[in-house]
């Protein structure tokens, strides 16, 4: 399914954001990397869907009820054996905030290479239009507060900047014995979602906010963890 046609789906079933996976779909349409993964209806399927998967697999519960799937004890990692993939899918279950929720799934994948986690978002401004944010990511990206804006499209040059503009950013290039990342990982990132051509820009009446949180980095590339997307009231 293309970008526009993930859009449309979703605003077909009345919803107002992307879930995860259709949220990777539309990271993948323009060229970010995302892990392999596949969605099950619930636990019976996870075994088939293991097998076809390279673990240490990463478990998550897909509802439009839960904004953050952490806190509500929808997301197991490390999952290293088909029978583990089903009892954590039926912990899930047996969970309240989960139990309660409307459920449309869950999203068995790959796990990312080790790297530093980033988060590159933005958000459709009444006056400026689309804006694009990178940060240092995780769970403290609002308490460190650590990020750069820019009114879209960006440029090379201002991406380059933004990442510059970091106060964290010697973590990004090794600091005390870390490895450095790949800078220009960053970069292209930010480009395919913020740049004349990207998601944003190309999807602005879409698109009123957006999460790609944790974006994680390596010396090689950067891998598209968790993608959230809220859709403009039509």
């Amino acid at each position: 399914m293309d970008a526009r046609s993930l859009i449309a789906e979703a605003r077909r079933q009345g919803l107002v954001a992307l879930d995860e996976q259709a949220g990777k779909q539309l990271l993948d349409a323009y060229g970010l990397m995302v892990p392999k993964s596949l969605k099950v209806a619930g636990a019976a399927e996870a075994g088939a869907a293991f097998e076809r998967l390279k673990a240490p697999l990463a478990i998550k519960v897909i509802s439009p009820d839960i904004l953050h799937k952490s806190d509500a004890g929808g997301v197991k990692v490390g999952i290293q054996s088909a029978e583990e993939a089903v009892a954590a899918i039926q912990a899930m279950m047996a969970t309240p905030a989960i139990s309660g929720s409307r459920i449309d799934g869950f999203l068995i994948e790959e796990m990312a290479p080790p790297g530093q986690e980033m988060v590159i978002g933005g958000l459709r401004d009444p006056q400026f239009g689309p804006l694009v944010m990178v940060g240092l990511g995780g769970i403290f990206v609002e308490v460190l507060a650590d990020v750069a804006f820019r009114i879209c499209p960006i440029e090379r040059r201002d991406a380059e900047e933004m990442v510059e503009e970091l106060k964290g950013g010697a973590i990004l290039k090794g600091a005390r014995g870390r490895k450095p990342v790949s800078h220009e990982a960053i970069v292209d990132a930010l480009l395919r979602v913020g740049g004349e051509r990207g998601l944003f820009m190309t999807h602005a009446d879409d698109i009123q906010e957006a999460d790609i949180n944790p974006l994680i980095v390596s010396e090689t590339g950067a891998v598209a963890v968790d993608a959230r997307f809220l859709l403009t009231k039509k």
